[in-house]
């Protein structure tokens, strides 16, 4: 595709939130991409990106997308203001790497990967952590091998903080669909499909906001495994180390996975393992550069995947029966 001076990959950035700056540092690195444009309806958050990473600022994500020098896009969005917006990015023509979850509902998702699946366009969602060096680490010891049993859980006190969308269900989802969803997400890349989930959910402790807030899961894959997943976000703590961790059962062996690194068990002796991480930024912007969509591990089909399985898991809990997947697509 054309690119700018240097063949730089001039992005243009819509959503300027917490989330966004741990992206636009790395384009800031990257010494083939800069950052052309961004936009919040917040017009200092905007203006601060703007100071800080360069870029004209934006109150109007049209006006954004009007600019004819953009190259790519980034959606940093809250999860309730996905649709209209992706779908303009799409029809603009520019490849796009947009946060998790990609949607609240199959519907809208679905309607934004087919549209984006017409245009034909190179698309990543912010699973990073499939770019980490313990996901490599991970996958390369289980290839080939037999998995029996998968343990996931995602345990943390940031549900503590009442007010945020965060907390609201009809704008995150809930802590499964917004928050957990990496670590389910992580299971699927390191053990694979999930055929089936059942789950049960409760409001034990944080009374004051209208999502669950403790969840557990049972999991069966498709290719035999089963699995458990847990989730809370009531925890006094600032330890994010219970939080996206997997432990997996494999052949006679073990391995408990987590982004810092690898812990394997065998005969008895554990070691861990440690590689540097890769980057999901470098790994897009290599992508639209070159064309080649193999190092995307999280393009937007596959995202649409994930969600559907917090969101069967919503479903088996209000409805106390086991949801397939399967049946999901279809509707």
């Amino acid at each position: 595709m054309a690119t700018g001076e240097a063949g730089q990959v001039r992005v243009g950035f819509i959503g300027c939130g917490g989330i966004a700056q741990g992206h636009l540092r790395a384009l800031q690195e990257h010494p083939h991409a800069r950052v052309a444009a961004v936009c919040d309806v917040n017009a200092s958050a905007a203006e601060r990106a703007a100071e800080r990473f360069g870029g004209e600022p934006y109150t109007d994500y049209r006006s954004l997308l009007a600019r004819d020098d953009l190259d790519a896009a980034y959606l940093c969005l809250p999860p309730f203001a996905h649709g209209e917006i992706d779908l303009a990015v799409i029809e603009r023509g520019l490849p796009f790497l947009v946060q998790k979850p990609v949607a609240l509902d199959l519907a809208t998702a679905r309607q934004i990967a087919d549209a984006a699946r017409r245009k034909d366009l190179t698309t990543c969602v912010g699973y990073q952590l499939r770019y980490f060096g313990a996901a490599d680490t991970a996958r390369e010891a289980l290839a080939g091998r037999t998995v029996g049993l998968a343990n996931g859980y995602y345990w943390c006190g940031v549900g503590r903080g009442t007010g945020h969308w965060l907390v609201q269900r009809a704008k995150s989802g809930g802590q499964l669909v917004e928050q957990a969803t990496h670590t389910l997400d992580m299971l699927r890349y390191l053990v694979g499909e999930i055929r089936s989930v059942y789950a049960l959910q409760a409001q034990r402790v944080l009374h004051e906001i209208d999502c669950p807030d403790v969840n557990a899961l049972a999991l069966q894959f498709e290719n035999g495994a089963v699995g458990t997943f847990s989730s809370t976000w009531v925890l006094d703590t600032s330890d994010w180390n219970l939080a996206n961790v997997c432990e997996i059962a494999y052949d006679d062996r073990r391995l408990r996975w987590t982004a810092g690194g690898v812990t394997f068990t065998e005969a008895g002796k554990s070691r861990e393992e440690k590689r540097p991480d890769g980057s999901i930024d470098a790994e897009f912007v290599n992508a639209v550069r070159t064309g080649d969509r193999s190092l995307i591990r999280s393009d937007y089909d596959d995202a649409v995947r994930t969600l559907a399985v917090t969101l069967a898991a919503d479903e088996s809990a209000r409805t106390g029966q086991p949801v397939a997947l399967a049946a999901l697509s279809r509707r």
